[in-house]
């Protein structure tokens, strides 16, 4: 493939994707909102890696504390 041609296919790249992208918006918030949770997650793991344990026991005795 010559540079032109490369040039000329990167270009209809960009416009097929800004061209699903605007007519399909809901893929790109969906996509968002997934990394966002992801990233939640991911933070949410590190911290509860470095907190202390607990004991089966007091978390089911905090889940009928609960209900």
């Amino acid at each position: 493939m010559t540079a032109v041609e490369e040039r000329r296919l990167k270009g209809l790249l960009k416009t097929a994707v800004a061209e699903v992208l605007e007519e399909r918006q809901d893929l790109l918030r969906d996509a968002l909102r997934e990394s966002f949770e992801e990233m939640a997650l991911i933070r949410a793991i590190q911290l509860g890696e470095k907190s202390p344990l607990t004991s089966r026991r007091k978390i089911f005795q905090r889940f009928e504390r609960a209900a």
